[in-house]
């Protein structure tokens, strides 16, 4: 069929099809020529090649009439191959389109998609002539128009926000609905129905735009099952697609907005999955390469603050917006709720390291779109100066590491910990209380994707990840996990019980402290990896849910803390508590008390044996007066012996009530009559100050 093009638009970056053609543009400030490669429905055959014919600034650009939604499609760009000098230009590869809304499939690894020719000396300095365009996914025209009905993201407060992070495949392979492993599961009734029993608010996915599997894992028949290696920042991964149809997606956004669940995205965007100057051509790199990317002093070679070969280079206006345009078509096109950013701390950087006022937060935070969006750190990266926990600017949320590591070293006796846990309980404050930040900034966890999960954290002192063919090399060595004295599964009765209160107990704290939790999923069932620290590349049943082996026990428990901390505003605060004078009622907003019903001196908190934390919270001084809506609450972590407690004395016409004790998961509440509290030896409590 011959076709023609037209000069076309070039404010249009992708593929837009505009009723009766296709508009396709692309960016590349060093490119000397652009060729658009059309082809067949089964992307086998390269139908046409047609040049496109104006370039305006560095966006070049044409219209071919007569195109519709399902064309396949990618692009050869011309110009020098010069990697001396940052360029590495080569024709003969087909390139993905960066704003591709969807891809046919996975890349098929062979030595033809690399620029140069393998097994040469010089490596990267030759010039491969292969043809790469069989071994490539194919970009398709999209119509991205779906129909929405009456649905309105949940928009729910921080406050009041529990996030639940997942795998799409790891939390449905196994849950008996059609289409598992797909954002269709995602969407099912089962899915739906645990996450509202449970009391999830947000739903944060693992990524799920389009990513590589790494070769040397599929030569291993392994596979990147977390994802962190983005190939398109616009079209979501082929294989969560059931039927390939990005509308998918948006159906999963619908369910889970009328279920009354927001949903984040994991997304990565500080590198692409095309590594070092050793790796592959597959769309930034053949584009424009000294333009994507952050390059080393000596160009040849690339900038690696994030360990994966490459850094992109978001000082680059046209990169930013790429960034910046793809982020936006998530929250309006397929109307996500918020997002966590990856090794974040490489999106603040410029030559002379992390900025906390970088170009890329002044976009986000200045755009009417993404400003209105939950927006998390991990803050983080591998690079010189890159741990900056507390140092991202309003409205970002960061990932708090040091409350994962002081809530387990705590329940582990480390000594010394438990002034530690007295600041992770209550906010962090010395990381995040400064320039207008909120206590729901911490995004608290025990567990994430990354490390042990709960189960593991209980029961095993040291990873065992054989299973990904390293040898036990990768994976974090220090986990303060306990294994309670035996090494993995045991049916012995005092090891499963211990172990079962254990994590009862860092389930309690996460619940229990300031901040916004986040739970890893599975973890509320007592999902086992089997000691597998870093399952960034298990695709199989040591990471996907079994859901016929559900540990109700643990389950009903985390149900009665959710429902607990959704009960009560104290524990939720927007402002951090600083043991201040409240104007309501001239008492203090927080008193650590000692169990003799003292109050702790700092000799009591320098005593490294310190095993518990008896604390009384209010609603934080300077609180407005609608918000002051319950009186007190009494909590208590003890990972010593048994514990009596002498509680703050209640005012008349109230009771204190015990509420949560995670040594007896299952008790009626009990009014503590004397104001006499026995806590029993590593347990949580927690104690409601009510009417009589």
């Amino acid at each position: 069929m011959p076709l023609t093009i037209e000069r076309g638009r070039h404010d249009r970056i992708g593929a837009t099809f505009d009723g009766d053609g296709v508009n396709f543009a692309l960016f590349s400030e060093h490119a000397t020529a652009v060729e658009l490669c059309l082809f067949s429905t089964d992307g086998a055959r390269e139908t046409h090649r047609l040049r496109l014919p104006e370039r305006t600034g560095y966006v070049w650009h044409g219209r071919v009439p007569g195109l519709f939604p399902g064309q396949l499609y990618g692009y050869r760009v011309h110009g020098p191959y010069a990697p001396e000098q940052g360029h590495r230009f080569n024709p003969h590869k087909l390139l993905v389109d960066p704003y591709a809304k969807r891809l046919t499939g996975h890349l098929r690894w062979s030595d033809a998609v690399f620029g140069y020719k393998t097994g040469a000396k010089t490596l990267d300095l030759t010039y491969s002539t292969r043809d790469s365009a069989r071994f490539m996914p194919k970009s398709v025209v999209e119509d991205t128009s779906f129909f929405w009905g009456n649905d309105r993201p949940p928009a729910t407060p921080l406050s009041e926000t529990i996030i639940y992070e997942a795998h799409v495949k790891g939390l449905t392979q196994r849950i008996g609905c059609p289409d598992p492993g797909t954002f269709q599961a995602v969407a099912s009734d089962r899915v739906l129905d645990h996450l509202v029993n449970l009391g999830i608010t947000a739903i944060e996915l693992l990524p799920v735009q389009a990513f590589l599997n790494d070769r040397w894992l599929v030569e291993k028949k392994l596979t990147n099952y977390w994802g962190y290696q983005t190939l398109g920042f616009f079209a979501p991964d082929p294989r969560y697609l059931a039927h390939g149809q990005i509308s998918e997606f948006q159906h999963m956004v619908a369910r889970l907005h009328s279920a009354g669940i927001e949903v984040y995205l994991d997304v990565v965007y500080n590198h692409s999955c095309e590594g070092s100057e050793l790796g592959p051509t597959l769309s930034f790199r053949g584009i424009d390469n000294r333009s994507y990317y952050r390059l080393a002093p000596d160009p040849r070679y690339y900038i690696n603050d994030t360990g994966c070969g490459n850094t992109l280079n978001l000082d680059h206006p046209m990169v930013l917006r790429m960034v910046m345009d793809s982020l936006r078509y998530w929250v309006e096109v397929m109307r996500v709720d918020g997002f966590r950013f990856d090794l974040a701390s490489t999106l603040a950087r410029d030559e002379h390291g992390f900025q906390p006022n970088s170009a890329f937060f002044a976009a986000i935070r200045q755009d009417p779109v993404l400003s209105r969006v939950k927006l998390i750190a991990e803050p983080w990266d591998i690079g010189p100066g890159g741990y900056q926990l507390g140092a991202y600017p309003h409205p970002f949320l960061e990932w708090n590491d040091k409350f994962r590591d002081g809530v387990r070293r705590f329940w582990r006796r480390d000594s010394r910990q438990a002034p530690e846990l007295a600041a992770r309980i209550t906010g962090s404050a010395m990381q995040f209380d400064h320039s207008g930040r909120s206590a729901t900034s911490s995004v608290n966890f025990i567990t994430a994707h990354d490390g042990f999960n709960l189960m593991d954290l209980v029961s095993y002192a040291s990873k065992h990840n054989l299973a990904n063919g390293e040898d036990n090399r990768d994976g974090h060595s220090e986990n303060f996990s306990d294994n309670m004295g035996v090494e993995g599964p045991t049916a012995e009765p005092h090891v499963v019980q211990a172990r079962a209160l254990r994590r009862r107990n860092l389930m309690a704290t996460l619940l229990l402290s300031q901040g916004t939790p986040m739970i890893l999923a599975g973890d509320e069932i007592g999902h086992t990896q089997q000691g597998n620290n870093n399952a960034y590349c298990q695709d199989s049943p040591i990471s996907w849910l079994d859901w016929d082996d559900v540990d109700a026990d643990m389950l009903a428990f985390t149900r009665r803390l959710i429902a607990f901390r959704k009960r009560h505003p104290i524990l939720r605060q927007k402002l951090f508590l600083h043991s201040k004078e409240r104007s309501a009622d001239g008492k203090a907003d927080m008193l650590w008390w000692h169990p003799s019903g003292r109050l702790m001196t700092p000799e009591d908190w320098e005593d490294p044996a310190l095993s518990h934390v008896c604390v009384e919270l209010r609603k934080a001084s300077g609180t407005p007066a609608y918000a002051d809506l319950e009186y007190a609450l009494f909590l208590v972590f003890n990972a010593g012996d048994d514990l009596e407690v002498t509680l703050s004395p209640a005012p008349d016409g109230k009771v204190w009530s015990r509420r949560i004790n995670s040594h007896a998961p299952k008790a009626p509440h009990e009014r503590i009559a004397f104001g006499k509290l026995r806590v029993p030896g590593h347990s949580v409590s927690a104690l409601v100050l009510e009417d009589a």
